[in-house]
């Protein structure tokens, strides 16, 4: 099992409770496919850098999982095809 970090951006234009529950879902996701979350934090809505899909603020969150590679898989491939989250990372530790 090998550490990561994970890193997303929900788009702005939603509701706080919709926002946490997508959060929620993908944290669902990775215990489901055998990840362990040592901590999961809400950063909040922060202005981004620039213009992503058309939305210049964002609601960040921060994931760090213990995990092999059918967790981070899955997580990338549903974050990739989910239209509410406008940008992610995964990051090897």
């Amino acid at each position: 099992m090998k550490n990561y970090e994970i890193s997303f951006i929900v788009r702005p234009d939603l509701e706080k409770e919709a926002v946490d529950k997508i959060a929620k879902e993908f944290e669902d996701v990775l215990v489901k496919h055998g990840a362990n979350i040592l901590s999961s934090k809400e950063i909040g809505q922060r202005e981004l850098a620039y213009t992503i899909k058309g939305h210049k603020t964002g609601y960040y969150y921060l994931i760090n999982i213990e995990s092999d590679n059918a967790a981070i898989d899955e997580f990338n491939r549903l974050a990739t095809i989910d239209e509410n989250v406008i940008r992610h990372i995964i990051i090897k530790l």
